[in-house]
């Protein structure tokens, strides 16, 4: 399969566990979207009262309310699946699962969480586009399930 990067070189070995790391990082982005549109409502003092700070701020939109309370949902359901998935890439890792099949996974976990983030964030206006976000979603998992079963499935032969 042709591909700008080329994930089979063996000088790649580490591409994939340096993904989680990457993972972390994308799991913030929706966070740092709500803390910047959030603007004076955000408390550093108690940021986890943003979502409610926003709600009695008669500055904000009412759309940007919303944005802003999916963002902080979609952080939170990246670090509920993050773990998940750094246990996996281990998993595969000792278990000595083929370096291409590690990248590919990896690049695609990272592809489907920023279009779960995208599409719950920004295209949940249009609540028809809601089913889309499941599909993100399900991909992602779908991704962790087939780096833990691969790793099994290595280990065991």
């Amino acid at each position: 399969m042709a591909s700008f990067f080329d994930l089979t070189k063996p000088h790649l070995a580490y591409y994939s566990p340096s993904k989680v790391p990457a993972a972390f990082v994308l799991a913030v982005v929706p966070h740092t979207y709500s803390l910047i549109a959030a603007g004076k409502s955000f408390d550093i003092a108690n940021p986890r009262n943003t979502v409610e700070n926003c709600e009695k701020d008669t500055t904000l939109q009412k759309k940007t309310t919303q944005r802003i309370r999916r963002a902080e949902a979609a952080t939170a359901n990246a670090f509920e699946t993050v773990g998940l998935y750094a246990g996996g890439i281990a998993a595969a890792t000792a278990a000595g699962v083929p370096v291409e099949t590690l990248n590919y996974l990896s690049v695609m976990y990272l592809a489907s969480r920023a279009g779960y983030s995208a599409v719950y964030v920004w295209l949940q206006d249009n609540r028809k586009l809601a089913p889309l976000r499941s599909v993100c979603w399900n991909t992602s998992i779908g991704i962790i399930f087939a780096l833990w079963i691969k790793a099994g499935n290595k280990a065991s032969a």
